[in-house]
């Protein structure tokens, strides 16, 4: 007998986005060994005082990396590409829930 799935949205969902990313997924092993944490101190003088908060200077550069090994030029393709995937979500430190900057 065939069956049919219907899809149903969940209300509440218990979900660990580290759960999962496999131990080998390139970028969860490259979340774990790059250290961007200097770009902070280098880039602090760039940011003004007041307004609104700017992109998380490590967010921006791990976004350019990404584009750099997808290939992607665009932006658009880019946050587009990087909102369906959930080991770069996991890489840039977003949940699925979370909307991309941009």
């Amino acid at each position: 007998m065939q069956g049919h799935k219907d899809y149903q949205e969940k209300l509440f969902n218990s979900f660990q986005l580290s759960e999962r990313i496999p131990k080998t997924n390139f970028y969860r092993r490259l979340k774990g060994v790059l250290d961007l944490s200097f770009l902070y101190k280098l880039t602090n003088s760039y940011y003004g005082q007041s307004g609104q908060k700017s992109i998380d200077p490590v967010v921006f550069f791990k976004l350019c990396l990404v584009g750099y090994l997808e290939n992607l030029i665009s932006d658009r393709k880019l946050i587009a590409h990087c909102s369906m995937r959930l080991d770069i979500l996991y890489f840039i430190g977003y949940d699925i829930d979370e909307e991309l900057p941009w």
